[in-house]
């Protein structure tokens, strides 16, 4: 008896440079140095676009289900990096907002002209990436 599911439809693929393509230079600069940091913390992380939700999205690939640790996500007045399970994360400098405006997820952000740190964002990268790594009965 033939399968009843519905055929896979292909991932769409779109290149990190055509969603930056949208936003202003400022908003581009930051966010491809925010994509560096990230890459360079987590080599092994998988960058790949979001596009219904408009966001750059890192993957860890040893996980199966929602690997998803960090997002660049663009909005017209800012740049975001992000943390989908940011409310698990160590922030001993006290520095990541949402609190109090989202449940889990939480980030930093960037204007433009604003300097980015660095130390501290690769430090919360990598903070993520171990967060995410943990299984969910541990968390």
């Amino acid at each position: 008896m033939p399968s009843r599911r519905p055929p896979k439809r292909p991932i769409e693929t779109i290149p990190p440079e055509a969603l930056l393509a949208d936003y202003p230079p400022p908003h581009q600069d930051i966010a491809n140095e925010l994509r560096r940091i990230v890459i360079d913390a987590v080599p092994e992380a998988i960058e790949r676009v979001r596009p219904g939700w408009r966001l750059i999205g890192y993957d860890l690939p040893v996980t199966r289900h929602g690997s998803m640790f960090a997002w660049v996500w663009l909005e017209p007045e800012h740049v975001h990096l992000g943390f989908p399970y940011g409310v698990n994360m160590d922030d001993p400098r006290g520095v990541l907002r949402g609190a109090g405006i989202t449940k889990l997820a939480r980030w930093l952000t960037y204007g433009p002209g604003d300097e980015v740190d660095a130390a501290l964002a690769t430090e919360l990268v990598l903070e993520a990436a171990r967060t995410r790594s943990i299984p969910r009965l541990d968390r």
